[in-house]
């Protein structure tokens, strides 16, 4: 199955991993913070689909709200377009 839902979320898993590396590579996030957001990941990936058999497509919107969570840490800020 492929298409925009599909791409959408392989954007958002490796838009996540990169900037977990990023973070961790600059030094922005602790080890501590790191493993705050693969557990927060990790619940995610495996908990909400384990929850009912219709919550398994909300994980792609829980990775993008980790994501925007650590583009506000990485960045310090909002990402200017302009």
């Amino acid at each position: 199955m492929a298409g925009s839902p599909l791409i959408g979320a392989v954007v958002a898993q490796l838009a996540f991993w990169v900037l977990l590396v990023l973070g961790i590579v600059n030094g922005v996030l602790t080890k501590l913070r790191a493993a705050i957001f693969l557990c927060l990941w990790l619940s995610g990936y495996i908990g909400l689909p384990w929850i009912a058999w219709w919550t398994g497509p909300f994980v792609t919107s829980w990775v993008a709200v980790l994501d925007i969570a650590l583009v506000f840490i990485v960045f310090k800020g909002d990402v200017r377009l302009t």
